[in-house]
């Protein structure tokens, strides 16, 4: 969808500029000047944002809003949610996957189900799930260069905690983190630092870290941008990191600043840790460097 169609889809489903930047957390200064022309080659990820509101309220006006699961001859059934009729997949035992698009979404236009972690601990080990508002989310095996990222990363937080004696702790996948303290949410996140107040259990994590950090894939671009992003606020992380292998760049929430808004890194800059007052810093540069040696071998 274009600007102008965006445009036009805002003015027929009677929307201000102000509804749409409180519903995509995008600065309505932003949001004006995307729609004034003023702002020539606006970032994808903001008009994901905006687009996203733009077709949930498209979806509201004309009915279709699709609930959580849809069930067929007792068994629920696969879906991929996306902005007319569901796509079904058809089923897979007693378990709702919901596989994503490249289409964003805010945090309301995703599902909610009825799983519990009982149901979670009760998939066979060689299915890899995350389990959020009580919808099982499929993880796909990452790719080589998403697991030569998190090495690096793992190794570079490691390297600051420990330079500044940080009373921190880091931690990477797969690592169970039971974000909500309740039993509708479970997951994985790709990077996590815990500093303190964080009850560990035998089994999972309890409560949200300080700071997380996903790495994004095109199956998990949506969730991790969005879903992710309101669930680690609410939960009460209070820095989350989305690093973006395609366009090598980083965006860094700082939950603790009133209004947060995300702050946008190139792969070749030092990234300072906002939990660590200024004492850490991450350099990209070296994650860079391990991407494109990887890609001469």
């Amino acid at each position: 969808m274009t600007i102008d169609e965006m445009k036009k889809k805002k003015k027929e489903l009677g929307l201000t500029g102000k509804m749409i930047a409180e519903e995509s957390g995008i600065p309505l200064a932003t949001v004006r000047k995307i729609f004034s022309g003023e702002t020539k080659a606006p970032r994808k990820a903001t008009l994901d944002a905006i687009l996203s509101v733009l077709m949930k309220h498209d979806r509201e006006s004309s009915g279709r809003v699709w609930g959580a699961e849809a069930v067929r001859d007792g068994r629920p059934r696969h879906i991929r949610y996306n902005f007319g009729t569901p796509d079904l997949l058809g089923t897979d035992g007693n378990i709702g996957l919901v596989r994503e698009t490249q289409a964003a979404y805010i945090y309301d236009a995703f599902p909610k189900g009825n799983y519990t972690t009982e149901d979670y601990y009760a998939l066979p080990d060689d299915q890899r799930v995350e389990l959020i508002d009580g919808v099982f989310y499929d993880m796909s095996a990452p790719a080589v260069v998403h697991q030569i990222i998190l090495g690096e990363l793992h190794l570079l937080f490691r390297e600051c905690i420990d330079r500044h004696d940080c009373p921190c702790r880091v931690c990477f996948a797969p690592c169970d983190v039971r974000l909500d303290c309740d039993n509708k949410t479970m997951v994985q996140p790709d990077l996590l630092v815990i500093c303190e107040g964080l009850n560990i259990h035998a089994k999972a994590l309890e409560g949200a870290p300080d700071l997380v950090l996903e790495i994004l894939s095109p199956s998990t671009r949506s969730k991790d941008m969005l879903l992710k992003l309101h669930k680690y606020r609410e939960a009460g992380a209070r820095e989350y990191w989305i690093v973006d292998p395609e366009r090598q760049t980083v965006i860094v929430y700082d939950f603790e600043k009133d209004p947060f808004v995300p702050v946008y890194y190139p792969f070749k800059e030092k990234i300072p840790v906002g939990i660590s007052e200024g004492k850490c810093a991450i350099d990209f540069a070296r994650v860079l460097q391990a991407i494109e040696d990887y890609y001469r071998e």
